[in-house]
């Protein structure tokens, strides 16, 4: 009977736009599908009417969390008792709010008529709250319910099988010729039951994804469509180096110096591109010309000077050796002069060479007369920390890490027959420290010196074996002045001053 559950405390789940509701059983109406709660309360807090009436349409899940004892009182507000039980009510009790809960069936002489959820069908919310319960919040909310998709009701709800024959059947919310109704049934129709328990197998489901037969005929597609493969596994993608152009560009010339006469000996860079040697006087001529156009000795020095410290620094050890934190490792370089404009080249090496923290020991020897390049060179080298030695005796008798030979001069040939100039070569030969020759003569004879490395300025002469490895650097002489002098000329330095060369 309807009377039985009067009293009982309720929880009713109106979904998520209306919430859960729960209160005491105050009424029961079977012939309008209603059920009202007395005190109740809204999500945790306590409404402030103190009796809401909810339809069948608006609930999705009924719990009975308390059924009242032979005692109590079983109506509570202005109930009337009903001739006969709620269809589908008091099937399930949830837990309840201190985390306990029983099972229990609702005793009735008749049976239950639970319905099928294929038998459900989509009804208008409509909360009707006595006294001062908000209308605007509950038309707002059913308004929502009823144009939403999937409204999903469990077995709590009441069929339409057991609503009374005068009861007008509500009408259906957004439904079109069943088809909102058959999508419901399709996606929430099957029994919870049926739903296995066993856990997904990713890994063997994985297994039986073919990935070589899935790209093969991805490939197989795009080749016959013509549209572009953004890469298969099979296709390896093109690597290029950092120093290599990926763009498609003209053929490489590599012969792009041509002088007017016939080389003695061609050089080629790291690049592949070929320099050609030239006279020791057409090096000359060219000197003569840049110098007429204003690149002057001085300028030629200092370019000179700067380059072979940048390249006497990199054999020093760069700056693995050269650090704040290696000042007990301080390099030191001998440096050998002659009374020239070769020595002088030297002297603004051994200048650059001493402001980055090396050890310069500069050998000149004395005359009465010197040249004004060296004299101000010498001017610049005495404010530096280097020592100048003019005596073979003070030299170091110890290895030292690096020897730069600028002794001989391509002109002055007597200079080798001076007995300063051979007790120099003869330490410089005893000491067996790796040496470093700045624009060595042509002819092997006249060096006295074996060289490991050998620096050339502007364009190479036809050294030897015994110049060691060549070096190129640059020393700012301009295009139009190779031009003039019969030298068709292209920089083969790129973005590099000092370039090796490598014998053809």
């Amino acid at each position: 009977m309807a009377t039985d559950w009067l009293g009982s405390i309720v929880s009713i789940n109106c979904g998520e736009s209306l919430g859960v509701y729960q209160g005491r059983v105050s009424a029961v109406d079977q012939v309008s599908q209603t059920i009202s709660l007395t005190r109740p309360f809204h999500n945790g807090v306590k409404c402030l009417v103190p009796e809401v009436t909810f339809r069948a349409g608006d609930i999705t899940e009924l719990k009975i969390l308390e059924i009242p004892g032979p005692g109590d009182s079983r109506q509570c507000g202005d109930s009337q008792p009903m001739e006969t039980g709620i269809p589908g009510v008091g099937c399930q009790v949830g837990p309840s709010q201190n985390g306990t809960g029983k099972v229990l069936k609702k005793p009735s002489s008749a049976p239950q008529n639970i319905p099928r959820r294929t038998d459900m069908k989509s009804q208008d919310i409509v909360i009707s709250p006595q006294q001062q319960c908000s209308k605007s919040y509950m038309d707002r909310h059913m308004e929502t319910l009823s144009q939403s998709k999937g409204f999903r009701r469990r077995h709590n709800s009441w069929s339409s099988s057991s609503r009374h024959p005068n009861q007008v059947t509500p009408k259906k919310s957004g439904l079109k010729n069943g088809q909102m109704k058959s999508k419901d049934d399709e996606c929430f129709g099957d029994d919870i039951d049926e739903i296995p328990d066993t856990d997904f197998d990713f890994e063997g489901n994985l297994a039986l994804f073919d990935k070589a037969a899935v790209f093969e005929e991805i490939e197989t597609y795009e080749r016959r469509s013509g549209t572009r493969s953004r890469g298969t596994p099979n296709e390896k993608p093109a690597r290029y180096r950092h120093d290599e152009n990926i763009l498609e560009s003209e053929p490489i010339v590599y012969r792009r110096i041509v002088v007017p006469q016939n080389p003695h000996k061609e050089f080629c860079t790291d690049s592949g591109l070929v320099v050609p040697s030239v006279s020791y006087e057409l090096h000359k001529k060219l000197l003569s010309v840049a110098e007429k156009h204003g690149l002057t000795l001085e300028r030629r020095l200092e370019m000179t000077g700067v380059c072979a410290s940048q390249m006497a620094l990199s054999l020093l050890g760069g700056p693995n050796r050269l650090n704040p934190k290696n000042v007990h490792q301080r390099p030191t370089v001998a440096l050998l002069c002659g009374p020239h404009v070769k020595g002088a080249q030297g002297i603004s090496c051994g200048r650059h060479l001493s402001n980055h923290d090396v050890h310069v020991i500069l050998f000149l020897p004395n005359f009465v007369k010197m040249l004004e390049s060296i004299t101000n060179e010498l001017n610049l080298f005495s404010k530096t920390q280097g020592q100048q030695v003019s005596s073979v005796k003070d030299l170091p008798d110890t290895p030292v890490d690096l020897v730069i030979n600028c002794l001989d001069c391509h002109e002055n040939a007597f200079l080798r027959d001076q007995p300063w100039y051979k007790a120099v070569v003869d330490w410089a030969n005893q000491n067996r420290a790796p040496v470093l020759s700045i624009d060595p003569p042509i002819s092997e004879m006249e060096l006295g010196i074996d060289a490991k490395w050998s620096l050339a300025l502007g364009l190479p002469l036809p050294l030897g074996e015994r110049a060691g490895r060549v070096y190129l650097c640059d020393i700012g002489i301009p295009q139009k002045v190779f031009q003039e002098v019969g030298i068709n000329y292209h920089s083969p330095f790129g973005c590099k001053f000092v370039i090796p060369l490598h014998s053809t």
